[in-house]
């Protein structure tokens, strides 16, 4: 279908590219004149996105929106096309206002400002190509172009370790997204017709052995991005050595592609698969959980102890994928919006307290919240919202994920018990990590660092503009998560509505034991338990 009305996704995707280009040939003093433009840009761009989705985008809808496909490199069968719907639109939204203000929280950059901005801006057009692509090789360039900007920034700005950190970043993300490609090209053979677009994959029928094998290996691919336990172990080396904004963005937007595409991807695509991969999900996601905790408490790095922090609340939406109804499916999706939020200002504001301090260790700090009152306040605050505290973002998340898990017909009760008790280990393990992160960081006497006798440290204006554009969305999002749920709620009843129809009938039994009973399932389960 050839789109009628002007091309407004596809302007959104290459804007910021287009914009990009002209930094080379800007006249600069210091930078100055570089970031003020990236701003601009930036916001032009964010501004862009809530206009056409305010007046273009109807809410409520379950299908696809805003449509535009045009053939692109027809001997290969690829064609640009674009889509917005209930899973993409609040990640568009989280993209454009964390990467806006990503680039604000950028203006002390002096080291090669013209090559940072314009990665800056490159990575947000990849990051809008990928929650929009309708196409699964789109999305794949899409993918793969977002990690160009992501290892650049990280091995150019980054700490002491930068290039180790960005080394291993792209080994893990870009050799597991080759596992998206090999599934691109086997679903598009698979079955009547060539095509790489995701309706018509969606509409094809497969084997459950081939269903299987893709989910498996789209799996993989997601699972490193997410990250999910044991293919996480890049995320906490790349957060502790990117800059601030880098890990805001990291943290705050490219953890959600990973998300989204398992929903885009393995559970609309791959239904019957989901079935038996979804108790797995469950089991990974506690113990991303339960792991990812435990482990965070022996972070002195501030930086690493919030990217285990990371680790954790994403196991929440594997849970929620897991639940096989719309109650799970909500829970994950909120739990990403929370999270992108929660994430971005809590790595924000690490950025300004290293800034101020040099240092990243919590055993060289100590009374920061004299010298920093309203930093302190600010920091509380992401850190409450990060351990769910009831009127944030995070409780609405977490408690949609505890109740979808709960109340699911796909598995027995000792299996939801087991799941959900695991989960709740975290809900307590979570403020004990984060309420000693503040005591070691503000509270007690000062550490190594020598601290000002006023309060000179004090955050600054823009700063703190930053961090509350992150804090009012959480906070309202916690008092009247309506606002939120409406954005996908109508989609994701529909993909839990689709995944339903693969359960089998008898009603209160796990899945597992179900299809153990299929031909040829104790081969297929065995493996993955």
């Amino acid at each position: 279908m050839i789109a009628e009305q002007f091309p407004w996704l596809t302007f959104l995707v290459i804007f910021p590219l287009l914009a990009a280009m002209p930094i080379p040939l800007l006249p600069d003093q210091e930078g100055k004149t570089i970031r003020w433009y990236a701003l601009g840009a930036s916001l032009a761009e964010f501004s862009l996105i809530i206009y056409v989705f305010a007046t273009q985008y109807q809410m409520g809808l379950s299908g696809l929106q805003l449509v535009e496909e045009f053939p692109w490199i027809p001997q290969f069968g690829l064609s640009w096309s674009l889509g917005v719907d209930g899973l993409s639109f609040p990640l568009v939204i989280l993209s454009g206002l964390v990467t806006t203000l990503a680039v604000l929280a950028s203006w002390n950059i002096k080291l090669k400002p013209r090559l940072y901005y314009s990665l800056m801006l490159l990575m947000f057009s990849a990051q809008l190509g990928v929650f929009l692509a309708q196409d699964m090789m789109l999305f794949f360039i899409m993918w793969e172009l977002e990690l160009v900007p992501v290892y650049l920034l990280i091995s150019i700005w980054g700490g002491e370790k930068r290039q180790y950190a960005a080394t291993k970043f792209i080994i893990y993300t870009a050799t597991c997204s080759v596992f998206i490609l090999v599934v691109a090209l086997a679903l598009a053979f698979s079955g009547v017709g060539f095509s790489f677009n995701l309706s018509e994959l969606t509409a094809k029928e497969y084997s459950l052995p081939f269903q299987l094998i893709c989910y498996l290996g789209l799996l993989i691919a997601f699972g490193a991005k997410l990250p999910i336990f044991p293919l996480h172990t890049w995320l906490p080396d790349a957060h502790s050595e990117a800059p601030a904004p880098v890990s805001m963005i990291l943290a705050g937007v490219l953890l959600k592609m990973a998300g989204y595409g398992l929903i885009r991807m393995n559970i609309s695509i791959l239904p019957d698969a989901h079935l038996y991969f979804a108790p797995v999900l469950a089991f990974l996601g506690v113990i991303n959980i339960v792991y990812a905790s435990l482990t965070a408490f022996a972070q002195d790095n501030l930086k690493r102890r919030m990217a285990y922090s990371s680790v954790a609340h994403m196991g929440f939406v594997l849970v929620g994928l897991a639940a096989f109804n719309s109650l799970g499916m909500s829970g994950a999706m909120l739990q990403m919006i929370s999270h992108g939020l929660v994430a971005a200002v809590l790595f924000f504001l690490s950025g300004v307290a290293y800034e101020r301090t040099h240092t990243l260790s919590m055993g060289k700090m100590g009374g920061l919240a004299k010298a920093m009152p309203v930093a302190f306040a600010l920091f509380t605050t992401g850190a409450m919202a990060s351990l769910a505290l009831p009127g944030m973002s995070g409780f609405i998340a977490e408690i949609t994920v505890f109740l979808g898990m709960a109340t699911s017909d796909a598995y027995n009760v000792f299996f939801k018990a087991a799941i959900v008790l695991l989960a709740a280990v975290g809900v307590v393990l979570s403020p004990i990590y984060l309420l000693s992160m503040l005591r070691n960081i503000f509270y007690g006497e000062p550490g190594e660092v020598a601290l000002p006798q006023d309060t000179s440290w004090e955050i600054l204006p823009r700063e703190a503009f930053v961090a509350l554009c992150l804090l009012v969305p959480i906070i309202t999002i916690g008092l009247y998560p309506k606002i939120a749920i409406q954005t996908y709620s109508a989609k994701t009843v529909q993909v839990a509505a689709q995944i339903q129809t693969t359960l089998p009938d008898v009603p209160n039994a796990a899945p597992l034991s179900k299809v153990m009973t299929m031909p040829g399932a104790d081969q297929i389960i065995a493996p993955s338990l």
